[in-house]
């Protein structure tokens, strides 16, 4: 087993002994979640991609409370909340919006890139730069901005 996976594991019995529901249901989808991914890959998850599991949890319990929130369903946004806290325990420290942007500037001037057409010259490395600490989306929606006021 790797680290990660050990604390996640560690952790669940903990919560279990605590009676604390929340965590408990949260590190039992997130248990669950890895052993499909290994059964689906057949091979153990290192620690990259136990991460990377717990990221596609995090932005599924993200997009649940965006779509609780419109169907009015306020008990289910206090729960999804509650599980999310303790899925972004397992993440690094996610960079902060200034830190993207400073990269993505550097990386424009870097590449040369002249205008939203060179996105692509400009994503590869930001998204290697910033892998596990910040979603896609933003790191996307940055660069497009910088490369439009050119």
């Amino acid at each position: 087993m790797t680290a990660l996976k050990d604390q996640v594991q560690a952790d669940l019995h903990d919560a279990i002994r605590a009676r604390d529901e929340i965590r408990k249901v949260a590190l039992r989808m997130l248990t669950a979640a890895i052993r499909n991914t290994e059964i689906e890959l057949r091979h153990e998850l290192d620690d990259a991609g136990v991460l990377a599991v717990v990221q596609k949890q995090v932005k599924q319990r993200r997009d649940s409370i965006v779509e609780f929130r419109k169907g009015g369903r306020e008990d289910l946004v206090a729960k999804e909340e509650g599980e999310l806290a303790w899925l972004e325990a397992y993440l690094p420290r996610q960079a902060t919006r200034e830190e993207i942007e400073a990269a993505a500037r550097r990386a424009v001037a870097e590449t040369g890139a002249s205008g939203p057409r060179d996105i692509g010259k400009v994503m590869p490395g930001l998204m290697q730069q910033f892998a596990g600490r910040t979603d896609g989306k933003m790191v996307s929606d940055i660069v497009r901005e910088l490369l439009a006021g050119q």
